[in-house]
């Protein structure tokens, strides 16, 4: 069986500033976004010819800077771990010790393109089309950090199983690497898939559809092999909080699907 490397967090120490792997990787996320949505626009036609401009990028990102962050935080401090914040208020403040949960920063996203979208008069649809395949090799980075982290770790696996891994941190039974696998369906696999699809134009909130089933049915699978979270539902082997918040994507995203082929006929 393989073991977890047990990193280091700190990628980098200066004094008393320490820099660590789970905020690099958000940087990562955020420079890939920026660089793959520049790409869009100059090889996209039909981008340019709804206005779409380079230099909109950057008030772009930073609207989706803060939406992920406090969405990010917000989500894991309601959803997920709110007696534990309620106790020790503070540590809601501490972003860079993780626990960012990607529900929450999806909906922290909305709130500031729609602030983004009254702020350049655009429809609402048109920006969340445009970003949707620039996120998840975002979300890949972002595994990546909770690898590196050692945290939600996979349920227990067969010993068998050519990767199954121990976490030492946790015990020393073989364990999904639930991290990774979620880093290949959520992240690269669906980037594939949305990177494709919105190659060709497409109808007004197809491609946001796309997403919202692609993820939140992803996020559903990968739910079986990872330690599920107790959160404000309690602890279940059943259906876990993730894939309960994962629910409402999909139905969301086939309604979009469905309003955006009604819309386009």
């Amino acid at each position: 069986m393989l073991i977890h490397p047990q990193f280091d967090p700190i990628a980098i120490s200066l004094g008393p500033l320490a820099v660590r792997w789970y905020g690099l990787m958000y940087l990562l996320a955020f420079l890939q976004v920026w660089w793959l949505g520049r790409h869009r626009i100059r090889t996209h036609p039909q981008l340019v010819g709804a206005g779409w401009r380079v230099a909109e990028l950057d008030d772009l990102l930073f609207y989706g800077v803060l939406g992920v962050i406090i969405g990010g935080r917000l989500g894991q401090v309601l959803f997920y771990d709110p007696g534990y914040y309620v106790a020790h208020p503070l540590e809601i403040f501490a972003v860079w010790k993780g626990g960012m949960a990607f529900h929450g920063g999806m909906l922290g996203v909305f709130v500031a393109m729609w602030a983004y979208a009254r702020k350049m008069r655009r429809g609402w649809l048109a920006i969340t089309d445009f970003i949707a395949p620039l996120v998840p090799l975002g979300l890949a980075a972002g595994r990546i950090g909770n690898f590196i982290n050692g945290e939600l770790w996979g349920r227990i696996a067969d010993p068998a199983l050519p990767w199954a891994m121990v976490f030492p941190q946790v015990d020393t039974l073989p364990r999904h690497p639930s991290q990774l696998y979620q880093a290949g369906l959520e992240g690269l696999l669906l980037f594939v898939v949305l990177w494709i699809f919105s190659s060709r134009p497409r109808p007004r909130g197809a491609v946001s559809g796309a997403f919202l089933v692609g993820y939140g049915g992803l996020r559903f699978i990968a739910e079986y092999f990872r330690t599920p979270d107790a959160g404000i539902f309690g602890q279940s082997d059943v259906v876990s909080m993730g894939q309960w918040l994962s629910l409402p994507m999909v139905l969301a995203g086939l309604a979009l699907l469905v309003w955006s082929a009604q819309r386009r006929r």
